[in-house]
């Protein structure tokens, strides 16, 4: 996001001015904020846009804001070879402006502003404002612009007005608003300038007539400039799957049940491959010869170093870990490639939903949140989503006592029900599998260090068969 594209206006550097302390203050409390446990050095307006103005009797405030922080390291992590300072991370906010806050929006508030634009209102968290949550479907339902905000939407879907919206209190890195039990409205807090894979994804498969992902009904963008690499991608509003369950959820009751989970197991695999298949024929594929197999393999084992450093209980396992990419980048060097694709890219149990008909739906197209963008767009092999599809039975299978065996057979039965479909079982690439499972064990390490460090026992205990095992099927 170039400085130039996203220098603020006297107006809104006036306002964060003013809403500085308040924000300091009630960002580090919220779910979704990414930068928990370290200081704010600097807050900065990169826009303000008022979708509905402060005299009436709620404003809505419309704010992207640069967050600058130091990096701290977590507990039992290193700053040994990272910057002292991350790269700032923009957010989403929509903030709504009352004189008078009423005791039904109590849990929302922000603060009392003292100076500035806004001196004498309330500031409050506006999704939780039926009123303004309302207003934001009916921008969405019409479209155009307003400032710097560009809303779009699907003239073939009805979007019906006067829906009630609700909260979903369960997400973490994005914010959602359930209308009517009808649409579903993700708001993406953390955004980068490009187009979100969340949106970019679901509408081309919605263009290919998949069925297993719900189409876009309505957008908005950010335009920060006059190139698209300057666009934000905001929200999503989707169709709401009432009745649907996640795979998470149902996988940990069939846990404690003591119950096999193989025939739900088998049926995501299934899904998984037509998902595949229809974005292989929407967006371009490319062959992963020998120089961008070994380039994939150099960045896995960057990853594994930078996340070595940063975590003291990964050192020891790191030779043997590296020896999955060394194995990658050996056979690209006797000329085998492997075709490349867009993927989902953080496929996971908490990813899928089951409806009330038993027919599995994957949602949440966005990618690692931690990774870059342009990253995040890029084509990769098939074995990636279908790698922390099996990392997540893991998960599941960790809950409680151990239960190895539910886990392999899960693990089974996930890749013969993506053999069904693609032809092909992902077993029978055992190199490039544990090549990816292995990726994904190192990055769970980091992220559970930073963020769950009472999880970490899980990927590590997968690390510590990944260093010493072959081929990742023979991992239980």
């Amino acid at each position: 996001m170039s400085e130039a594209a996203t220098r603020p206006s006297a107006h809104a550097t006036a306002l964060l001015a003013s809403l500085d302390p308040l924000l300091r203050a009630w960002l580090p409390r919220q779910r979704w904020f990414a930068g928990k446990g370290r200081p704010i050095s600097a807050l900065e307006a990169v826009t303000a846009t008022e979708l509905l103005p402060r005299n009436s009797p709620s404003g809505l405030l419309h704010v992207l804001l640069r967050v600058r922080q130091p990096i701290v390291p977590a507990q039992g992590a290193t700053l040994e070879g990272v910057a002292a300072e991350r790269p700032s991370d923009c957010y989403q906010l929509l903030l709504g402006v009352r004189r008078t806050l009423p005791p039904h929006l109590a849990p929302a508030l922000i603060g009392h502003v003292t100076s500035g634009p806004f001196v004498g209102h309330t500031v409050y968290d506006a999704l939780y404002d039926p009123h303004l949550a309302e207003l934001l479907l009916e921008r969405l339902r019409i479209p155009g612009r307003h400032g710097v905000l560009r809303f779009e939407r699907d003239m073939g879907v009805e979007i019906p007005s006067g829906l009630t919206p609700r909260m979903l209190a369960a997400e973490q890195s994005n914010s959602s608003l359930v209308y009517g039990d009808t649409f579903i409205l993700k708001l993406f807090r953390r955004v980068v300038p490009g187009i979100n894979p969340d949106l970019e994804l679901p509408l081309e498969l919605a263009r290919k007539g998949c069925s297993r992902v719900p189409a876009p009904a309505a957008w908005f963008l950010a335009e920060l400039a006059d190139t698209d690499d300057e666009t934000c991608g905001l929200g999503l509003l989707q169709p709401y799957l009432t009745g649907a369950e996640d795979g998470w959820a149902l996988a940990l009751a069939s846990r404690t049940k003591g119950e096999a989970f193989t025939g739900e197991a088998r049926a995501l695999g299934r899904a998984t491959a037509e998902v595949h298949a229809a974005l292989a024929a929407a967006l371009p594929t490319v062959t992963l010869g020998r120089a961008q197999v070994e380039l994939l393999a150099d960045g896995m084992a960057e990853r594994l170093t930078a996340a070595a450093q940063a975590v003291p209980a990964l050192r020891p396992y790191a030779p043997g870990l590296l020896t999955a990419y060394e194995a990658l980048a050996d056979l690209g060097g006797e000329s085998q490639s492997w075709t490349a694709q867009r993927v989902h890219g953080d496929l996971h149990l908490g990813q899928c939903l089951r409806g009330p008909d038993g027919t599995w739906s994957l949602i949440d197209f966005e990618g690692e949140p931690a990774r870059p963008l342009a990253e995040r767009r890029l084509p990769q092999p098939t074995v990636r989503d279908v790698a922390g599809m099996l990392r997540s039975f893991d998960y599941a299978a960790s809950h409680g006592t151990w239960a190895p065996e539910w886990a392999a057979d899960c693990r089974a039965a996930y890749c013969l029900g993506y053999a069904d479909v693609a032809g092909q079982d992902p077993r029978t690439d055992p190199v490039l599998l544990r090549a990816h499972e292995t990726d994904k064990a190192v990055y769970e390490v980091l992220y559970e260090a930073r963020h769950r460090p009472e999880w970490l026992a899980v990927p590590l205990a997968a690390v510590r068969r990944l260093a010493q095992d072959g081929p990742a099927d023979d991992a239980h």
